[in-house]
């Protein structure tokens, strides 16, 4: 068993970091490439495990695709090759062939898809039987997961007649809903997106030139360092102030934790100086829920209360990060009950204790959230570190490099 010891150095954190790339931009541009007719250069893709695979996988002429642990390239490539004429099996790791896919399976086979589950009825594996598909209108479940829209959304130029999505329910993460309509428009479709009803053209992409930006979900995590130093002069490079990503709503939550965001261009300098953050921290996640264990973890770090809710997705992650938060924050001290509609609720917040080390669940976010923490307790052990190789491979060194030294 890999195990990794973190300690703080220091409290006073400066420097420059150069972030990782957004996936979730690369994975939507890599995928409007692969139906584009002309191919295009992309700037800065992300060196996150999961675009690495998303980039091989398109590449590759085999027709077994094995996304490992990855969800959303697992989504995004069943539209795909839903769409994509030939036949293809779709497979994953343990997680993977546990996770639901039915809501995007049942939606592409009222389009005339052929996919048939080959193990657990509505996850993967899959044998999909590819070929064009008709548009028209479907209705579907917005409440589950984002990424179920964002891969029909990004197919529908290429449907017959194009496609017009009915959403129920309560639409979880809009900004990346958003993200991935701005992005099929930048290559050439049209859409509107009234009340509950997207509408996209049939038509084709247009390739052109695109630079990713860098990833505000990595962001996150500097600004948790901030919080929780005793003061701190962070620059982040990479990041646009109008950002397409959900999870820039970090700049305001932080303001309340007395880290202050300027920015200059493609940069954001965080500033923290001695003041005193609120009592008290309730928020919706439903926009940015990949940021809520970040949250979590600086609300115990900070002895603040708080109470969350839109964490529905988080049940189906690379792990249940819901359970994650409380079984690994309450190592602290802290107190956390789960709440009726996957609400959390942070009643005890004092890091009064350390007992145990750190599980990742082979999730990226629970390792990279919980690090931060050292800021404010001698030292934390972490099983199998490894895992951030999934979205921000040079996490620990860039850790290291600012004195949160990693052995």
């Amino acid at each position: 068993m890999e195990k990794l010891t973190i300690k703080a150095e220091k409290k006073i954190i400066n420097g420059v970091v150069n972030l990782t790339a957004s996936k979730s931009e690369s994975n939507r541009v890599l995928i409007i490439r692969a139906l584009c007719e002309e191919h295009f250069p992309i700037h800065n893709l992300a060196a996150a495990k999961d675009t690495e695979t998303m980039v091989s996988l398109l590449a590759e002429q085999g027709n077994i695709k094995d996304v490992g642990p990855a969800g959303t390239t697992m989504r995004f490539l069943t539209a795909y090759y839903a769409n994509t004429p030939g036949t293809w099996t779709l497979t994953g790791s343990e997680r993977m062939r546990n996770r639901p896919i039915a809501i995007l399976v049942d939606a592409l086979k009222s389009l005339g898809a052929n996919i048939e589950y080959l193990e657990k009825d509505g996850c993967p594996p899959m044998k999909i039987q590819g070929g064009q598909l008709k548009g028209g209108k479907i209705t579907i479940d917005g409440s589950v997961s984002s990424q179920y829209l964002s891969a029909l959304i990004m197919i529908a130029p290429s449907l017959t007649g194009g496609l017009e999505m009915e959403l129920t329910g309560k639409i979880a993460s809009i900004p990346y809903l958003k993200m991935t309509l701005a992005l099929i428009a930048e290559f050439g479709a049209k859409y509107t997106f009234e009340g509950n009803i997207i509408r996209i053209e049939e038509g084709k992409y247009q390739g052109k030139e695109f630079t990713v930006e860098a990833d505000w979900s990595a962001a996150s995590y500097w600004y948790q360092i901030a919080a929780l130093s005793d003061e701190a002069n962070i620059t982040l490079k990479g990041l646009k102030e109008v950002s397409l990503q959900g999870d820039s709503a970090i700049v305001e939550m932080y303001k309340t934790f007395g880290v202050e965001s300027t920015f200059n261009g493609t940069q954001v300098q965080l500033l923290k100086s001695n003041t005193n953050s609120a009592d008290t921290f309730n928020y919706d996640f439903s926009d940015c829920p990949d940021v809520a264990q970040t949250l979590a973890a600086t609300l115990i770090g900070l002895n603040v209360k708080g109470h969350f809710k839109g964490l529905e997705s988080l049940r189906i992650k690379e792990t249940d990060r819901i359970t994650a938060i409380k079984n690994e924050l309450e190592k602290f001290g802290a107190s956390i009950d789960i709440l009726p509609d996957d609400e959390i609720q942070i009643n005890q917040a004092t890091v009064s204790s350390y007992n145990g080390v750190i599980e990742t669940y082979d999730d990226h976010r629970v390792a990279m959230s919980i690090a931060p923490l050292c800021l404010k307790i001698d030292r934390i052990e972490i099983k199998e570190p490894n895992v951030v190789a999934k979205s921000y491979p040079d996490f620990w060194n860039d850790l290291n490099d600012k004195g949160l030294v990693s052995k």
